[in-house]
């Protein structure tokens, strides 16, 4: 009992601290083509954040041309008119900085950490790929097999299709059928204009936003964005920007997938509403609940209790029009993954059939809070969330106010989201088996 309470008592302190954060301050302004621009001044160590969030993704990709935004994510760090090949990452690495990327179904994020005095060389860089990238059969055909060996690499990795096999099952006829991987069949067949015709269509101003964070003078800044960016011409051609509904699954959908594996698992995935929506915070909570950490409910009754399971999980993914919710576990020896599967369903029915007392609720806020505050802990943490804030939900100021969508989230709506999404019909279960 001492060590629940020294825990509370720590966790409540830690809740204060995170009330009492300085709010984050930055100023924000559109360019004439239609660049969006973040500004965030902290002179307390020499260090900036450049970044550049274009607002595409596997999402924004068609039938027969998928996997276009990942392979760009690589390929636009080959060359351009005035960066030789293979020369990005060593010449921010030369000054003593960090550069790197990532795509998701709805955006692409590139991002460089670099000393202060770097600043020009880091602006330069970014308006080199919006405006320069060359797009060269030779620069194709060397990121077709660099995606080739990340996708080998990938599939090596025990149940790594899980998110790609509950995709298409869950969001089949729709743009988030497929994942940021794509199709190498797609990727073989597509052309150099195909290419073009995709960087000339989303890597453009208009659909991107810059965040600067860290040592900057304002002024000189908005002078090497001005010199860098206000010449790059607006993109002309119109952004596809398909809707997913969100709407729930009417049936629910059971299959079998043979992985290269040793161990059966069971993946079993609810369909959720978009990012940034009432339930969205509700469900993220509900997840801290049942898998955050050793005295989680999975892990306590599962692992700990009854020792039926290797490893058991739930998780929270919210996209730009919808998401899923997941849970997956591994069995124990002499369990089954359908006592597995029954041992989480339990778990979810007590969420579902029980208000969570007071004091595992006031937990769970002080985790989402110790989260929130420590993804913007570091300049390159808030580049992030202000681009992402800007593009995914249009309000930078999320950054200050997003936590009181945590703190509103009450007991009555996690039993409520429990009840209304985690059900049989609308859900989506992999039994995952050794291949024989």
């Amino acid at each position: 009992m001492k060590k629940i309470t020294l825990i509370l008592v720590s966790a409540f302190l830690l809740g204060n601290s995170f009330a009492q954060k300085n709010n984050i301050k930055f100023t924000e302004f559109d360019l004439d083509n239609g660049l969006h621009v973040v500004l965030h001044k902290d002179n307390s160590t020499p260090i900036i954040a450049v970044s550049v969030l274009y607002h595409v993704g596997s999402k924004n990709e068609t039938t027969g041309k998928t996997g276009y935004a990942h392979f760009f994510e690589h390929l636009m760090f080959e060359e351009s008119e005035n960066i030789a090949q293979d020369q990005y990452a060593k010449i921010v690495q030369s000054v003593g900085g960090t550069i790197n990327a990532y795509t998701s179904s709805d955006q692409t994020y590139y991002h460089c950490v670099l000393p202060s005095n770097q600043l020009e060389l880091g602006l330069w860089m970014e308006s080199e790929r919006m405006l320069n990238a060359k797009i060269t059969q030779a620069g194709v055909d060397n990121q077709r097999e660099v995606v080739k060996e990340e996708k080998r690499t990938s599939d090596n990795r025990p149940y790594s299709s899980w998110y790609m096999e509950i995709s298409k099952r869950m969001f089949k006829g729709t743009n988030y059928e497929w994942t940021p991987i794509g199709s190498f069949e797609d990727l073989n067949a597509a052309s150099i204009a195909d290419f073009q015709n995709f960087y000339d269509t989303y890597y453009v101003p208009n659909n991107a936003t810059l965040v600067i964070t860290g040592d900057i003078d304002e002024n000189t800044a908005k002078k090497y964005i001005k010199k860098y960016f206000s010449g790059i011409p607006q993109g002309t051609t119109a952004i596809n920007r398909p809707k997913v509904s969100d709407a729930l699954l009417t049936q629910s959908i059971i299959d079998t997938v043979y992985d290269n594996i040793q161990l059966e698992a069971v993946f079993q995935a609810y369909k959720v509403p978009a990012q940034g929506t009432k339930d969205a915070y509700a469900l993220e909570m509900l997840s801290t609940i049942l898998s955050n950490g050793k005295s989680s409910r999975l892990n306590t009754a599962l692992k700990e209790d009854k020792q039926m399971a290797l490893q058991v999980a739930g998780f929270s993914m919210n996209f730009e029009s919808a998401g899923f919710f997941a849970t997956l576990g591994l069995p124990n020896q002499g369990y089954t993954v359908a006592d597995i599967q029954k041992g989480i369903v339990t778990e979810i029915e007590k969420l579902q059939n029980e208000l969570i007392s007071e004091e595992e609720f006031q937990k769970i806020k002080n985790i989402s809070e110790s989260n929130f505050v420590s993804s913007n802990s570091s300049m390159k943490g808030i580049a992030e969330s202000l681009a992402t804030y800007h593009v995914m939900f249009g309000d930078a100021e999320l950054i200050n106010t997003e936590l009181e969508k945590y703190r509103a989230v009450t007991r009555e709506d996690i039993q409520r989201v429990a009840k209304k999404y985690l059900v049989q019909s609308n859900s989506v279960t992999l039994y995952y088996l050794p291949k024989k």
